[in-house]
């Protein structure tokens, strides 16, 4: 005879049973379900509502040689009466703009995405990272060669191919790949401490490189801006295009290989 306790036992069993397949990497051994200490960082819409917004008044105003255009070249001239990059001062700060520097985030990247794929036995993490590159190259340097802008070096802001300053690709960078490192954390429960580092950097290694860049008179307040919006905006292109199209095509390939 089944009893009410038996069924609600089964229910239990069962229960268990899905959350640990929900659980289990693509092509690996069952897990328990990860530990989330803070979210995967995915934009909400309106803040990416937001991000086209910015990035397209501001480029627009600068093409026009707007008030943004005048404030930037003020700024330029205190940071420029500062001098950091002649003075003990400037690798101190120099090396606030790593956080956003392509090799020392890649060289965290690696490291990352090694360990998912000895512990999980998935590419996953690697797509998504390559996809992020790939959709930075050729986004920011596109805004780069389209717009040409000068970099505060240049005596003034000029617009001409031969400028290469707008947006930044270090703070776009810092964005996208902490936000990315963050997102892979998460998902595969990383230990606490991971979760949390993740996403200290993905909000203050934008904002650190952003102000270390402008501080050195290495870019314009509004190329800090712009790149941060950029990265923001290519953040949710690639969380968009992984439920849309790699997460899937993982599944597929494990399912094929377990067949």
């Amino acid at each position: 005879m089944i009893t009410n306790r038996s069924r609600s036992r089964y229910r239990d069993v069962v229960a268990s049973g899905a959350v640990q397949r929900a659980a289990e990497p693509f092509g690996g051994p069952p897990l328990s379900a990860p530990a989330r200490v803070i979210g995967t960082g995915r934009p909400p819409w309106w803040l990416l509502a937001v991000a086209a917004v910015v990035t397209t008044a501001v480029t627009v105003e600068l093409l026009t040689r707007g008030w943004l255009e005048r404030m930037d070249l003020r700024v330029s001239e205190v940071v420029s009466s500062w001098d950091l990059r002649h003075s003990d001062g400037y690798w101190p700060v120099w090396v606030f703009t790593q956080a956003g520097g392509r090799g020392f985030i890649l060289i965290v990247l690696a490291g990352l995405v090694g360990w998912l794929w000895w512990r999980e036995r998935t590419v996953l993490p690697l797509l998504r990272v390559v996809l992020a590159l790939v959709l930075l190259t050729a986004v920011v340097y596109a805004f780069k060669w389209g717009t040409g802008r000068t970099a505060p070096a240049y005596p003034g802001s000029f617009f001409h191919r031969d400028g290469a300053s707008y947006p930044s690709g270090h703070v776009a960078n810092a964005v996208l790949m902490w936000g990315v490192a963050r997102w892979q954390a998460v998902q595969f429960g990383l230990p606490d401490r991971v979760q949390r580092a993740t996403w200290v950097l993905s909000l203050l290694g934008p904002v650190a490189t952003g102000v270390a860049m402008v501080a050195l008179d290495f870019h314009w307040v509004t190329d800090a801006v712009v790149g941060g919006a950029v990265g923001l905006l290519l953040l949710g292109v690639v969380h968009l295009l992984d439920a849309v199209l790699v997460s899937r095509w993982a599944r597929a390939r494990a399912g094929r290989r377990q067949a």
